[in-house]
């Protein structure tokens, strides 16, 4: 059946339609009366000014709730297209998306000018201690230098006072000779000759 005769099917069965809208419960009631005397009731839930169904879902909202103070737009957009979270309409996220949804979620800003220090980003941890983002994710990993993630996936944010750490100079100080504890019973595997 093709949608001309639907329509012309509807046109004969269908005397009128009465739209009336309750704001207090935010319904649109559609009162249908059929060509026979018969009326039918349909409710749909009356959508905000700007809802539609192409919303960004909580979950990404979440996520840029959490990163917005202390992450740029960029980085928002990466850590999400790595969680594998699309925008409403199913896109990969940008910075200018990011900073969208912002605007219209009333979310704030990362500013780069109010940054105090108290937190590092992997690379600028690794330029305070002169050593490599490689190197920084290893100590994360072994646990020798605490970092935190606002989500699984997100870049991890170091906090500058555990850079001075004695296990982390000590860390620093090997550089990157695995600690090994001399043992006096322990022979060697080759000897001089």
């Amino acid at each position: 059946m093709t949608m001309r005769v639907r329509q012309q099917l509807l046109r004969t069965l269908i005397a009128d339609i009465v739209v009336d809208v309750d704001d207090a419960v935010r319904d649109v009631v559609l009162t249908i009366h059929w060509k026979g005397g018969q009326h039918s009731e349909l409710k749909v839930r009356k959508p905000r000014t700007g809802e539609h169904g192409c919303a960004t879902t909580e979950v990404a909202l979440a996520v840029m709730r959490s990163m917005a103070g202390r992450w740029s737009d960029e980085h928002i957009a990466a850590s999400l297209n790595r969680m594998g979270m699309p925008t409403g309409q199913g896109k990969t996220w940008t910075a200018h998306r990011v900073a969208s949804v912002r605007r219209v979620r009333a979310i704030h800003a990362y500013k780069s000018a109010d940054k105090d220090g108290e937190w590092l980003t992997m690379t600028e941890a690794a330029a305070v201690l002169g050593v490599t983002n490689h190197r920084i994710r290893h100590l994360i990993k072994t646990n020798v230098l605490s970092a935190e993630q606002v989500v699984p996936g997100a870049p991890y944010q170091i906090r500058a006072s555990d850079l001075t750490s004695t296990t982390v100079q000590a860390a620093i100080a090997r550089k990157g000779r695995p600690c090994r504890s001399a043992d006096a019973d322990t022979l060697p595997m080759f000897i001089d000759t």
